[in-house]
């Protein structure tokens, strides 16, 4: 269990045990919250203050009156992922437009975002980009069906099953930010796994 003082600026205490001492060793993902529209901006600070990031994007079209654009816009509204070790989690949080570092129920500390969830966000946002299907932010689910997908665009996707007005969807499900994004995949390209997703 780690005890942190977040609001000194100089300095700040840790009582670190493991398994949490491995987290101030080494870098690991971290979902940060941001203000809103904000988002491009925190992940370029970050970028530039040394740190490796990743702002999920997707190209929606948006029709203003003399014209339609295609735009890049977040994939999760006031969210981007940093990889980071706790031991520069007050460099983080003093970048500007950065609201906090997500923690997880119960925890004194930033959580992880596993790395499977991550890569499963980066299959979702290539698969999106060839297919243009569109996203939908879903709550977090406790209990679901957890799968894969074994082919076309969104291939080795994982993610819970969902059944929307008679039509399947995979939603990714997001342990720190305790949300999911889901699109719609046809039930014969998905296989069962373990139930070992998110907080299954």
């Amino acid at each position: 269990m780690i005890k942190l003082n977040w609001h000194t600026s100089k300095q700040w205490s840790a009582i670190i045990t493991s398994p949490a001492r491995e987290l101030f060793l080494e870098p690991h993902w971290y979902a940060c919250r941001t203000r809103a529209r904000a988002e491009k901006q925190v992940n370029a600070r970050l970028e530039r203050s040394g740190f490796e990031t990743y702002l999920p994007l997707v190209e929606k079209i948006r029709q203003w009156a003399d014209r339609r654009k295609r735009v890049a816009l977040p994939l999760l509204p006031g969210y981007t992922f940093a990889r980071f070790t706790l031991a520069d989690t007050l460099q983080i949080v003093q970048t500007p437009g950065l609201v906090n570092v997500l923690s997880g129920s119960g925890r004194g500390h930033p959580t992880p975002v596993r790395d499977e969830e991550l890569e499963a966000v980066r299959i979702l946002v290539d698969g999106i980009g060839q297919t243009g299907e569109e996203p939908q932010v879903t709550d977090w689910i406790e209990n679901g069906t957890p799968v894969q997908v074994l082919e076309g665009p969104f291939r080795g996707m994982q993610g819970v099953l969902l059944e929307v007005c008679g039509r399947s969807r995979v939603s990714v499900q997001l342990t720190g930010v305790q949300l999911g994004v889901s699109v719609e995949i046809d039930s014969a390209s998905l296989r069962p796994l373990a139930s070992d997703i998110g907080g299954l």
